[in-house]
């Protein structure tokens, strides 16, 4: 399919080039070979073919400054000759491929085949019916009509089939038709930055044309291929298309190219787009990939047919796996292990499936054993050829038997269950300002233990102003008055502040009359901006004044500097710089500090230890952020050599110092009590100082003075956690992170070494199940290693949204307690499915099965079974998988990765409800024609008209599975099982609907459903037993589960299949054999290194128990030092920033501010000080394969 598009879309475009030919001074195929080329290459052919990059702009008939006019002619022919920025979509499947699909389950193949050959025999007169002879069956008082009727019964089956298929297929394709409109739901929301008509404006990415002026800043993700015009200090990130992870500089005369799919790392500018949508280098990509995919799907099926003979066993497995395979494969999935809950439900139905399979078998073997020696052995009677056909008959029968058994015992209800409570859940989460990208993220939100929140802009409503202020020696603790400060302080501030900040953020009127001003771009900067209005200064003059063109040189803010500096040539030729930045970071490089005056005068060490006790840190217990605003003057020649950051970013003068208020969300500090409730811990990971976070920590509630917790700073984080060598310890962070509340002044390493450290950390007896929220493009690391990633939608970059499972479309922190409260929701809904669909397996398994034994013939018939398990699979995952969740989900702890599936309580109500209906069932069947006066419906012949005695079996058991439906709803043993039943309508609907269909069957079933018409008596019989249910639910209620210890759970994942060795290739689909060998080599690589690891450690550790003293601390390998992700090593690989003084101050203000003295740490230091304590703990480390263990983690890094 894409090469068809593909090819079309050429010759349409050759067809526009020969009409349009001078329109444009270059066609697509210049363009589109140009944007092939990199590095020099690209600058030489630049040079050569056009001249420069004006020149390209010129022929795109596009201005560098002012863009494209915009109008929509224009836009119309440059969409026509160089296409649109949008590639289309794989073909989604058809309904009759998905239905071809839901046929390929085994058992629905054994049902067909033996119907078939029981709608075969039906019409097969041989010509021994009339002889006596035979066998017992033909005796019985049978006419010629019922003969005829023998095929119903086989085609009774073959419908029913069809509606199974009917049904799962429609199922898949609502649920893929649900993905595709959230994918263009995302897409549409991606905006982009670009320049038409002199005005910046914002447009979805599917309208930018070739020959637009985008502008990038960083945390972009770019949408088209184009070239730099101009910027500072552009970084980006090609891993996406080139697979190197260092970033790339770009500048106009070295490497202008720029590429779709490529992250913008650092700084900014801006580019000229040259090609978009499917001619882009991306686009090129999906374009390969899309032809590419019907030879997949070949290689796909060959292997399908190779695993025809295993699938038989797993058919749960590949129900439960293949709807959710496609949508793996579609969202990219980047998790490599299935989510807790397939992982337990898959293992559950495997069981069942092979339970199922045993019991079907036996049933079959002893109907036919049975069959045959009492008709051959006890009745001595001779197999006559021409009565061959009457007992195939009979051995069909009882084969169709066996195999309504393995029907009803599979639960192929598990995996629909699953998708549609994630499907409904996902479609109301939108409603809760949750975009989920990653339908199994939804469920893990909801065992939730840990969150690690970002402050600003999630905690906090990221509308920052300046409240106070520190010019001239005066410290203001309200805005202060424009005529209280000097002139010439006032304009070098007002410059510093308008020049050195990102072009594109500005204040704008509100758009509602008395709204508050509209702050575009970073907070940040609209803070300090605002404070400029505040002064009654105006900022666009001196912008007008000083273009972005003219900017000398920018160091723009990144997560190691910590500061943004800009340089601007003055009328003299000498230079100026304004910088500005964290306060402590930025007057540690201070040396001077204007006075009242507006004169420099010298700033000592001294002065600014007062400064910091006085000023900063009594701002930052309020709670505000502060910010230092500074300048330097160079001399013009010599021109000081700028890429010497150290020398450039010192000796700096601070103009001011001002603090910024960002209010915390009035619902947030509910939120993260409703957390606490439930058992979440709640952290808090920024960059702010760590007075701000303290103070915000305290205003939301994460912390409560007087507990014991801790508040790090990120360096003194890294020291506490590193050993002698620099190399994080899994122990040392153990000790923290239980503590730890918050974390401040911190690098996006911290935080992603703090949720890894958390994740892998096997301190507590469950694994912690980490939510992380961010919203920078250097949190994608900690977003992708974190369990469930949230993204932030407004102020979120497009890199960490690549990176997220759910998108917080309101950046609000109490949307995130609603995923968890339908997270948890999730689990219930399946557990109650679960519970309802074992009952009915186990009944109706032991009802056929026993049944066949005693009397030769199921009192449930192939068809009725069809129906129980239509309406008991189908009908009830719609029914319970769409119960609204309650709050009350909140006032319980997480689950946890090992909690099983099927509780204790669950377990007592299964077999208490089974035994109850196996009770009465087998009661009506031996005895119930007696009660009811009937004829027996035992031992009926073999085309026999249906008997009301097995019509009354089979409507007491629909009546008592309805009733029991209601009682499912709850699981953890309440007594009020109509508890909120008409908030969810669609259960109700569902009910009642069961119970009309089932009312049709059997009035007017006949002989396809083997119902005859019953009595209104009889119904009322059939209802009251039902009832029976609700009153027997009671009474199992009132027994404490406590008492039954022998009950058993289920469905529990253990540590050590956590990630079996096969789930680690899930990709498979992706990966050819050669590289899935590869990996497979990788894997067993590392597993012997961990096992020497481990051996060469529990040696060492148990020689250090013997010689105490001799040990030096340092030959303790440790598990993550060869695993170190080559990221950790930022702070450390770059000593020349002076971030780390000796005259560091905040080290020793964060040890007094902590409550608790730091020697509470070390309470259990001593025990794993203690060589033996250390075996055990290492062993245990190695060996067991949890997700996080090295092997997993080494597979995903390589």
């Amino acid at each position: 399919m894409g090469d068809m598009t593909n090819s079309d879309f050429y010759s349409k475009n050759q067809r526009n080039e020969s009409s349009h030919g001078g329109e444009f001074g270059c066609t697509l195929e210049e363009l589109r070979s140009l944007m092939e080329l990199r590095g020099t290459e690209a600058v030489v052919k630049i040079k050569e073919t056009y001249g420069d990059t004006e020149a390209i702009c010129r022929r795109l008939k596009t201005s560098p400054v002012e863009g494209l006019p915009g109008t929509a002619p224009d836009l119309e022919k440059r969409k026509q000759i160089f296409g649109q920025n949008f590639i289309p979509p794989k073909k989604p499947k058809t309904f009759l491929q998905l239905v071809w699909e839901a046929l390929q389950d085994v058992t629905l193949i054994i049902l067909e085949i033996a119907a078939i050959i029981s709608l075969g025999l039906s019409f097969y007169h041989p010509p021994g019916e009339s002889n006596e002879g035979c066998a017992t069956a033909q005796a019985g008082a049978e006419d010629e009509g019922e003969a005829e009727a023998g095929w119903i019964e086989g085609a009774a089956i073959l419908l029913s089939v069809i509606c199974v298929v009917l049904v799962t297929a429609f199922n898949d394709w609502s649920k893929e038709k649900q993905f595709r409109g959230l994918q263009s739901r995302i897409e549409q929301e991606q905006k982009f930055t670009v320049v038409r008509a002199g005005q910046v404006v914002q447009i979805p990415v599917a309208e930018i044309v070739v020959g637009d002026i985008a502008q990038i800043k960083y945390g972009d993700l770019l949408p088209a291929d184009g070239l730099f015009i101009q910027g500072n200090d552009l970084k980006i990130d090609e891993s996406s298309l080139t697979g190197e992870s260092d970033q790339v500089r770009k500048s106009v005369d070295k490497d202008p190219m720029l590429l779709s799919g490529t992250h913008v790392m650092e700084g900014s500018g801006r580019m000229v787009v040259t090609a978009v949508g499917v001619n882009s280098q991306t686009g090129i990509i999906f374009t390969l990939l899309g032809a590419g995919g019907e030879e997949e799907e070949k290689k796909d099926k060959k292997a399908k047919q190779q695993d025809g003979a295993a699938a038989m066993e797993m058919q749960p497995l590949k129900s439960a796996e293949g709807g959710d395979a496609d949508d793996k494969k579609k969202a990219n999935m980047h998790k490599k292990e299935k989510s807790v809950l397939q992982g337990k439900l898959t293992k559950l139905a495997v069981q069942i499936g092979k339970a199922g399979l045993v019991m079907s078998a036996i049933t079959v073997i002893i109907l036919v054993l049975y069959f045959t020696v009492d008709t051959f052995v006890v009745n001595k009677k001779p197999w006559l050829p021409e009565c061959t056909p009457v007992y195939v008959q009979y051995f069909v029968k009882f084969f169709i038997i066996g195999v309504t058994v393995l029907v009803v015992a599979v639960p192929e209800g598990l995996p629909l269950a699953v998708t549609i409570s994630l499907a409904y859940s996902v479609k109301k989460m939108m409603k809760d300002n949750n975009l989920v990208r990653h339908l199994d993220a939804c469920e893990t939100m909801g065992n939730a233990t840990a969150i690690c929140s970002d402050k600003t802009g999630t905690l906090t409503t990221n509308r920052m102003t300046v409240v106070q202020a520190y010019v001239g020696d005066v410290h203001y603790k309200e805005v202060p008055d424009p005529s209280s400060i000097n002139a010439k302080t006032m304009e070098l501030l007002v410059n510093a502040i308008a020049i050195n900040s990102a072009y594109t953020t500005k204040i704008l009127p509100p758009e509602k009359e008395g709204g508050l001003p509209r702050q575009v771009g970073n907070k940040t900067e609209c803070g300090l901006l605002g404070f400029v209005l505040d002064l009654k200064q105006d900022y666009e003059p001196v912008r007008s004044q000083m273009p972005e063109e003219k900017l000398y040189k920018v160091y723009t803010f990144n997560s190691v500097r910590k500061s943004m500096s800009t340089v601007i040539r003055m009328p003299d030729e000498s230079f100026r710089m304004y910088s500005k930045g964290a306060s402590e970071i930025v007057l540690k490089k201070c040396c001077k500090i204007l006075s009242g005056t507006g004169e420099p005068r010298v700033f000592r060490p001294r002065d600014r230890d007062e400064m910091v006790k006085k000023v900063i840190e009594p701002m930052a217990c309020d709670g505000l952020r502060t910010i230092c605003v500074a300048y330097r003057d160079f001399p013009g020649s010599p021109e000081p050599d700028w890429d010497n950051e150290n020398d450039i970013l010192s000796d700096l003068t601070c103009i001011c110092v001002v603090g910024i208020e960002d209010p915390v969300r009035p619902e947030v500090p509910e939120a993260i009590r409703k957390c606490q409730r439930a058992g979440i811990t709640v952290r808090m990971v920024t960059g702010d100082n760590i007075n701000t976070a303290r103070a915000i920590a305290i205003k939301c509630g994460i912390i409560h003075p007087g507990e014991d917790f801790l508040c790090l700073e990120g360096k003194e984080f890294n020291r506490r956690i590193r050993n002698e060598k620099g190399e994080i310890e899994q122990e040392r962070i153990d000790k923290i992170w239980p503590k730890l509340r918050v974390l401040a002044r911190s690098s996006p390493t911290d935080k992603h070494t703090l949720v890894k450290g958390i994740i892998d950390s096997t301190h507590t007896e469950q694994r912690q199940v980490v939510a992380v929220t961010g919203d920078g493009t250097n949190d994608g690391p900690a977003l992708k290693k974190a369990d469930v990633g949230f993204a932030m939608g407004i102020a979120g970059t497009d890199v960490a949204k690549e990176a997220s499972d759910i998108i917080l479309t309101d950046d609000n922190f109490s949307s995130i307690v609603k995923a968890v409260m339908w997270g948890r929701n999730v689990y219930d809904s399946i557990s109650k499915f679960l519970q309802f669909q074992l009952t009915v397996n186990v009944v109706a398994v032991i009802v056929a099965f026993t049944g066949a034994c005693i009397t030769q013939d199921s009192p449930l018939k192939a068809v009725q079974m069809l129906w129980v398990n239509l309406i008991m699979d189908t009908f009830a995952s719609l029914a319970l998988a769409t119960e609204p969740p309650t709050e009350t989900l909140l006032l319980r702890k997480p689950y946890g990765r090992n909690k099983p599936l099927i509780s204790r309580t669950m377990m007592k109500n299964i077999l208490g409800h089974a035994v109850y209906q196996l009770t009465l069932i087998f009661t009506l069947l031996f005895v119930g024609e007696k009660m009811f006066q009937i004829d027996s419906g035992r031992n009926a012949p073999l085309h026999s008209p249906p008997s009301e005695h097995y019509t009354i079996i089979f409507n007491t058991f629909v009546m008592m599975q309805l009733f029991n439906e209601i009682n499912a709803r709850k699981i953890h043993g309440e007594r009020n099982v109509f508890d909120g039943i008409f908030r969810n309508p669609i259960f109700c609907t569902i009910v009642l609907g069961t119970f009309a269909i089932q009312i049709v069957i059997v009035q007017f079933g006949g002989k396809p459903f083997s119902c005859s018409p019953l009595q209104l008596d009889q119904w009322m019989w059939c209802i009251f037993i039902g009832l029976g249910e609700l009153v027997w639910g009671q009474v199992i209620a009132t027994i404490p589960t406590s008492r039954l210890k022998f009950l058993k759970e289920a469905g529990r994942l253990t540590q050590k299949e956590e990630i079996p060795e096969e789930e680690l290739n899930e990709d498979v689909e992706e990966i050819d054999h050669a590289e899935r060998e590869l990996r497979r080599g990788q894997i067993l690589w590392f597993r012997g290194l961990n096992r020497i690891q481990t051996q060469i450690r529990v040696v060492k550790a148990f020689r250090s128990s013997l010689y105490e003293g001799l040990e030096k601390p340092e030959s303790r390998t440790s598990i993550h030092n060869f695993m170190a992700h080559p990221e950790f090593r930022i702070e450390d690989s770059q000593p020349h920033i002076p971030l780390i003084d000796d005259t560091d101050l905040e080290e020793d203000a964060a040890l007094k501010q902590n409550s608790s003295p730091p020697s509470s740490l070390n309470k259990n230091n001593s025990a794993i000080d203690s060589g033996i304590n250390l075996t055990t703990d290492t062993s245990k480390s190695a060996t067991s394969s949890s997700p996080g263990s090295p092997i997993h983690s080494l597979e995903t890094s390589l």
